[in-house]
């Protein structure tokens, strides 16, 4: 019984030296977006390194939704091989626009006219949803993809994402509303954060938020934290960090693809 026990011992001894060794991650997460997502700011790695997951960030400050469409009608958000090995597509394009809204939106992602401007948001977030959607199961065809002849092709997660705090109130509700239409899940930075413009700190008189950033916007008169102070040791990042990792475990599959 001892050499039984011992030998249990030491087959999950070097399972885990193998799984040091090899240095994979469990899974792969790509990030679009812009200035609050990009990688100086720290909460997108924090989150994957919980994860266990291997980030990809693609976010570039100054971009936007309609950006991002642009690269993937170039096919250069992710790469072939990118596309194989993505686990979830990570959305956080947040500007206070309308993303819910059905006016212009096409059939299929091949009915757009591209390169897209800054005009409509919510036909720039339509392309990029059908477009990464039809990619995905158009994997089913590929010779060369594990996922070649299978009924669904590539699985699909997308994930969007709120405004780091509450403040937009366009973008917020309408994205949500965006999730609820393709039954796509929401990191709800805004809920989880920890104060709102509801209330300003008892203390200051001011917006909380402005507490927590680098620079301040103003709205309706009233100044708001725009960009949070960045870095992996900053406690917002930490926060969102948290919040993104909380989301994720519920969506991501327990058990990573067995062919990667």
């Amino acid at each position: 019984m001892k050499k039984v026990l011992l030998c249990l011992a030491l087959l999950i001894g070097l399972s885990g030296i193998n799984a040091q060794t090899t240095g994979k991650s469990k899974y792969t997460i790509l990030l679009t977006g812009a200035s609050f997502a990009s990688s100086n700011n720290g909460w997108f790695e924090l989150g994957c390194k919980e994860l266990d997951a291997k980030s990809l960030n693609k976010a570039v400050p100054g971009t936007a939704i309609a950006d991002a469409a642009n690269l993937m009608a170039t096919q250069e958000l992710y790469s072939r091989e990118e596309l194989e090995e993505i686990d979830a597509l990570v959305i956080m394009h947040v500007h206070d626009k309308d993303v819910a809204s059905e006016a212009g939106l096409k059939k299929t992602f091949m009915d757009y006219p591209v390169p897209f401007d800054r005009s409509n948001y919510a036909a720039a977030y339509d392309y990029v949803i059908k477009r990464y959607i039809s990619e995905c199961y158009n994997l089913k065809f590929d010779k060369n993809s594990k996922y070649y002849n299978t009924p669904s092709g590539k699985p699909v997660i997308v994930v969007l994402c709120t405004h780091w705090h509450d403040v937009r109130t366009i973008f917020n509700p309408a994205v949500r509303k965006l999730g609820e239409k393709w039954g796509f899940p929401v990191v709800e930075f805004d809920k989880y954060i920890g104060f709102s413009k509801n209330s300003p700190h008892p203390v200051t008189g001011e917006q909380y938020s402005i507490l927590y950033s680098r620079n301040n916007e103003t709205i309706g008169g009233v100044e708001y934290g725009w960009h949070p102070y960045e870095g992996e040791n900053q406690y917002i990042q930490q926060r969102m960090a948290a919040i993104f990792v909380d989301l994720m475990k519920k969506v991501l599959p327990l058990e990573a693809d067995s062919n990667r």
